[in-house]
Order: C-alpha cells, then structure tokens, then sequence
C-alpha cells in the first residue's frame, strides 16, 4: 500500500470535496476539463488544480467554495454503494474493540461497498493481511473499485475472495493462523465454526449484526460452541451539538441505531471457561423463529440490478481517476 500522504496540491484524478452556499457538498474527481454545474453557477476544475488542500475558489457566479481532499469518514459516505456500509461510528468501534493491530492476519465477511475495508486496511498497515469475502461478485467490484480510489491503487495488503466463507476459509487458512475475524452477515452463527477453526488461540471473532433477533440467535451459538469467552454485545450512538457563543445545545438530529456489535475471544484448545451464573432463559428456537431471521423479515433491501451497475460504473470511473492521481504524484515536478 503507497506510503503517501493524502496532501499537496490538488492533481488530475484527486478526489474533493467541495462546501458551497448554504453548506451544499458536492464530491468531485478532478479532471482537466471538468466542471460542476449547479443552480449558483458552473466551476471549473482547473481553476483547483495545483491549489494547495484547504484552498476557497469561486465559481461563475461569484459563489465561493471550500475545496477540501475527502477524510476516511467522508469518503466512505459519499462513494458509490453496492451494498449498505458499516457506518464511521460502528467502524472505530470496530478496530477498537477487535484490537485490529499493525501486522494482524484478518478475515471480514462480507465485503459489502468496502467502507469496512477501508478502515481495517488503514488498521493492520503495510505489514498486516486482509482477506475479505464476499458472496456476489458485483458488490465485490464496487468494493474494490472503492478502496483503490480511495488509497490510488489497489494495497498489496488486500485480498478478495468471492465465496462463501464457511466454505472458503479452511481451504485458505491453516488452523490457529488468523489473528481477528470481523463478520457484518446476515447470519454469522453458520460460519462460526469455520471461524473458531481458523482463529489463533485468544484471537477476536466481532459480528455486526443489524437485529435484536440475529444478536439474541449468533450470541446463543457462540456459548453453545464453548471454544469462546461469553460474548459481549453492545451499540454505538452519536449525538451532535451545536455550539455557537452561549447557544449550546444538543443537534435535534442525531445518528442512533444502525447495528449491535459483539464480540468474544477464542478460548485455547480443550480450556473451559469458568461457569457464568444467569437466571434460566428461553434459548431454543423454532421454525418460527427462524423465519424472523430471514433477509426479508429484518429488513435486508435488495438493491436493483440496473441501479448496482450504475454504482459499478460510478465506482470504477472513480477508481480510474485515482489511478490518474497516483501516476501524477510519481512524475517528479520540472525544475524551474
């Protein structure tokens, strides 16, 4: 993965973010002969490139616009969308709770629009392993597409594997050689004994699970294995404030539930964990039960397939431009 710093001035192919009137964003790949059009007028790209990050330009009507290169959060809010992305606030709990560290062996499924990806890729650092799966293959291009636009090539550090992971995981990894498992599934407790095979004694399986139903399903399974510690659930909320002078106040919006995270540790073998002590619940299931934990019952929106090729063809066109910028950054600048 390129060791460059997302700085200097802006180039052909650089990803912006532009803040206009009444605090509108709009997300652009430079390009030479490029040009944004709104209501307030037209600006054009030239007029960016080769200013320095953080620049103001104005457009044809005299409007100004703060001419920002995207954060991670930013960007991973406002690219192409195969699949629904694990949002910023539930990836930092993510790397935090799950202890991705710089060299970690780590396996994610599914890889979704590759927001995740992202974060963890940024975690393990040049000398750790990524491997993420992903069942279909149109959400993967769109992930892939993603990442290299974002970090300008595709890291050397990543691997994609279309398949599934019960499946695919023991034939890619020996036992007890993968660090941390990070599945965002619909139903993770179908390859926790896959995962439990191939995590290192004391190693980290973190799902993201979008209901009350699937937490309940996948934490039940993980105490029946007895190879984990007792898993731990939890979610994540964040809430603005608005801070202006002595008006201090909490945002009447606010980014609530969008997934529980849960986590548990992978015991060494043949360990059994001391007993914990809790008042007698209702822990089987049923068919009917099961039924709520179908993609339809929680809540899983099928995307269309003329709208997730519009978003391949979006992300791919980003990536390209990307691949423009990082050509760019390694033609050494004339000397004047």
């Amino acid at each position: 993965m390129s060791a460059a710093r997302p700085s200097g001035p802006f180039r052909e192919g650089d990803r912006v973010q532009l803040t206009g009137p009444k605090a509108r964003m709009h997300t652009i790949t430079l390009r030479s002969d490029g040009e944004l059009h709104t209501h307030h007028g037209v600006l054009f790209h030239r007029d960016l490139i080769g200013q320095p990050d953080g620049s103001v330009v104005t457009n044809s009507s005299g409007h100004d616009y703060l001419a920002l290169r995207p954060l991670l959060r930013d960007f991973a809010l406002s690219m192409p969308r195969g699949a629904a992305i694990v949002y910023p606030k539930d990836s930092a709990q993510i790397v935090m709770q799950a202890d991705i560290f710089p060299g970690a062996v780590v396996v994610e499924a599914g890889v979704g629009s590759g927001a995740l990806s992202l974060a963890l890729l940024r975690a393990i650092g040049p000398d750790g392993a990524l491997t993420s799966f992903e069942r279909r293959e149109d959400f993967a291009e769109v992930a892939k597409a993603n990442v290299e636009t974002f970090f300008g090539e595709m890291p050397a550090t990543w691997d994609v594997v279309v398949g599934d992971l019960a499946d695919e995981l023991p034939q890619r990894f020996e036992p007890g050689t993968v660090d941390r498992v990070v599945l965002d599934m619909l139903a993770p407790w179908d390859c926790m004994d896959a995962v439990a095979d191939a995590l290192t004694p004391g190693g980290v399986v973190i799902c993201y699970i979008a209901t009350a139903t699937q937490l309940s399903r996948v934490a039940e399974y993980i105490r029946g294995t007895g190879l984990f510690t007792e898993p731990d659930a939890s979610e994540t909320m964040v809430r603005g404030w608005h801070v202006e002078g002595l008006a201090v106040r909490p945002d009447h919006r606010m980014v609530a539930h969008t997934g529980f995270l849960l986590t548990a540790r992978r015991l060494a073998p043949g360990a059994v964990p001391p007993e914990v002590r809790r008042r007698a619940s209702k822990s089987s299931y049923g068919d009917e039960d099961v039924e709520l934990w179908t993609p339809g019952a929680v809540g899983d929106r099928e995307i269309t397939d003329k709208n997730l090729r519009k978003r391949v063809r979006e992300a791919q066109k980003a990536a390209a431009g990307a691949r423009i910028a990082a050509t760019s950054r390694e033609v050494p600048p004339a000397s004047e």
